[in-house]
């Protein structure tokens, strides 16, 4: 397979999939640390109406993506492919937030050459638009329908929210050093 076009999803992926959790103890009075987190639905983890949780995202939503962590190793590796690959964010983010995540990705000296917010967690469109040749995504569903769909691989970063079966063409991964590995064994262009 050659790669040229690599899809990245933001939260969770790129971000460490520990961001929300200060921000989630402090407003909701919990102790939660990243294994409490076995779902997706925060909503349902805390014990609240999707509403709720909904309002409270969007008074608390900028604040967490300006200040979010990255994930372990993941800007050593996206900066040893900024030359070889399109580096291509997807986001469920709402376009609202675009100038926010820019300039995350500004501070952070984090490479890319597109960055789109959806304001949805279906990116199938987007990734079938922007012909990305692998995606990389921590939401299971996302990453069972993208590689069914889209007929392409997803590395999957393995959290405790997104256990489950996944299609032959999804790698569940542990690390940012083990997706730059799983890069190099794949990609037939001559690109390291």
């Amino acid at each position: 397979m050659t790669i040229k076009r690599l899809g990245l999803d933001i939260d969770g992926t790129v971000t460490s999939p520990k961001t929300f959790l200060p921000y989630l103890n402090s407003s909701f009075n919990k102790k939660l640390s990243l294994d409490d987190l076995t779902e997706y639905n925060l909503a349902n983890i805390l014990g609240i109406h999707k509403d709720e949780f909904f309002k409270w995202l969007q008074a608390n939503e900028k604040n967490i993506y300006a200040n979010a962590i990255i994930a372990d190793d993941a800007h050593p590796t996206l900066e040893s492919w900024e030359g070889k690959y399109d580096l291509f964010y997807i986001s469920a983010r709402g376009n609202h937030l675009l100038d926010t995540t820019k300039n995350w990705f500004v501070t952070n000296s984090v490479p890319f050459h597109h960055i789109e917010l959806i304001g949805k967690h279906d990116k199938i469109d987007a990734i079938r638009k922007h012909r990305v040749d692998v995606f990389f995504e921590d939401k299971h569903d996302n990453a069972c329908a993208i590689a069914e769909e889209c007929q392409i691989p997803v590395i999957l970063f393995n959290t405790p929210y997104n256990q489950g079966a996944v299609p032959s063409n999804v790698s569940r991964l542990e690390s940012w050093p083990e997706a730059r590995q799983w890069i190099q064994q794949h990609n037939k262009s001559g690109r390291a």
